[in-house]
């Protein structure tokens, strides 16, 4: 008898225990790098393309750096271009992830680059774009279009390389770079170059956006 209700209460804990948190899909709003750490300075192992979805494993308490897995790999994305389906209702991921439910996740990995002693960095943070369908839009819309480089403008700036910045936030189309930080001329053409967070963008010289990512 002792035996039987021992199984039986066993049995009841496994039918009326759920999951805390279901794994959960998220859009991004723009193509969107997934690093190998939760900062800017970590390198880009992957991307999740402009309306791709990928999965939600967890967010960092009072960051904006979120665990997500992609093609059967994990990475951190930045949850600002991250948009959740929650009640029916499209919810930006940093703003709402306690909402949605998402659990706390830490990250004991190794450092970034800051941290391995890159040089080029500078205060400051990218201003993030329109942030997707919470708020009406991609996140590149606010520029006009997509830029389409001449194979020559990639040609100059691999033969022109340039300090390395690194700037709080995510490069991508429609972020803003900061006044500090210097803008290159390049031949021929209407943009400027700079190198951030590891990676070769073109910027709007007179709304200092970006708007092309070099992958």
């Amino acid at each position: 008898m002792t035996l039987a209700k021992t199984l039986l209460g066993a049995s009841a804990l496994t039918l009326f225990a759920v999951p805390a948190f279901a794994a959960m899909s998220v859009t991004a709003t723009t193509d969107l790098n997934v690093r190998a750490g939760p900062g800017p300075d970590y390198p880009v192992t992957s991307v999740i393309g402009n309306n791709q979805a990928a999965t939600l494993d967890g967010c960092i308490e009072n960051s904006k750096w979120c665990q997500v897995t992609i093609n059967g790999t994990s990475g951190w994305a930045y949850s600002e271009y991250l948009v959740a389906d929650y009640s029916g209702q499209p919810t930006v991921v940093y703003q709402n992830y306690q909402t949605i439910g998402a659990p706390v996740v830490t990250y004991d990995g190794p450092d970034g680059a800051l941290a391995g002693g890159a040089t080029g960095a500078v205060a400051g943070a990218l201003v993030a774009g329109p942030v997707g369908a919470a708020v009406g839009g991609a996140a590149g819309a606010a520029i006009g279009g997509a830029v389409d480089p001449t194979p020559e403008t990639r040609t100059y700036i691999q033969a022109n390389p340039v300090d390395q910045v690194y700037l709080d936030g995510e490069v991508v189309v429609g972020s803003t770079v900061p006044q500090d930080v210097r803008l290159y001329d390049v031949p021929d053409a209407q943009y400027r170059y700079v190198y951030v967070n590891g990676q070769e963008v073109l910027v709007a010289p007179d709304t200092r956006q970006i708007v092309y990512v070099y992958r």
